[in-house]
């Protein structure tokens, strides 16, 4: 008996930890069009609704990926991305959209997402992308217009433009309304307050000097 509930618990304990480590859950309605009038002590895992019998068209469409983003600064990229301020009608429904611009000979540098899976088709200009899986093995593909690329969830990743000449424009979408955006050369030298010298050394085998110039490269 004491082995049977043993059992019971190694096959129950997986499918139980999977419902809480999976993507944004499913709406319990055809939508949930976010309120702009949020009280300002409510806190929650998304954002409150409004009344449904109140929502209009303009809250499901958006022009904020029309714009070229500025790529003037030290990495030659930006990003627009959907969110529940400029696209009402996305709340809960387990997605987002985003514009990518990389500018000639430009770098959306080693990134992840922690809370989403990406898609990306490039519509112009040229990139060359990759990402590495736990294993360490690295998938790498150069993207013409019209090709897509899939980068897993939570997995490192970049986008390269390699073209001295043309920008790229690249459109992703994510498989939740808030994917997160961590930079990986931002977050172990520029964090705040700042990861100790000594554990920075040890990581990338480098001496204290090469850190402060790092840091001091990234804006840290």
């Amino acid at each position: 008996m004491k082995i049977s509930f043993v059992l019971l618990q190694l096959i129950l304990g997986p499918i139980f930890l999977l419902g809480f480590v999976r993507s944004d859950p499913d709406p319990l309605q055809d939508y949930c069009v976010a309120s702009a009038e949020n009280p300002p002590n409510f806190y929650g895992n998304g954002v409150p609704c409004i009344n449904p019998d109140q929502a209009i068209a303009s809250h499901f469409a958006t022009s904020a990926l029309s714009t070229p983003g500025d790529t003037r600064n030290q990495f030659g990229f930006s990003t627009s991305l959907t969110n529940t301020n400029n696209l009402r009608g996305l709340n809960t429904l387990g997605l987002a959209m985003a514009r990518l611009d990389i500018a000639p000979d430009a770098l959306l540098p080693l990134h992840s997402h922690p809370r989403a899976s990406e898609v990306t088709i490039l519509l112009k200009g040229s990139l060359f992308v990759g990402f590495v899986d736990a294993s360490n093995h690295l998938f790498t593909r150069q993207l013409r217009p019209g090709d897509c690329f899939v980068f897993p969830k939570g997995l490192i990743h970049y986008l390269y433009n390699m073209d001295k000449e043309e920008a790229a424009l690249a459109i992703s979408g994510f498989s939740s309304q808030n994917p997160g955006l961590q930079i990986s050369s931002s977050a172990a030298f520029t964090s705040n307050p700042g990861i100790p010298d000594e554990v920075l050394e040890k990581t990338f085998k480098i001496h204290g000097p090469d850190v402060a110039k790092i840091r001091r490269s990234l804006g840290g």
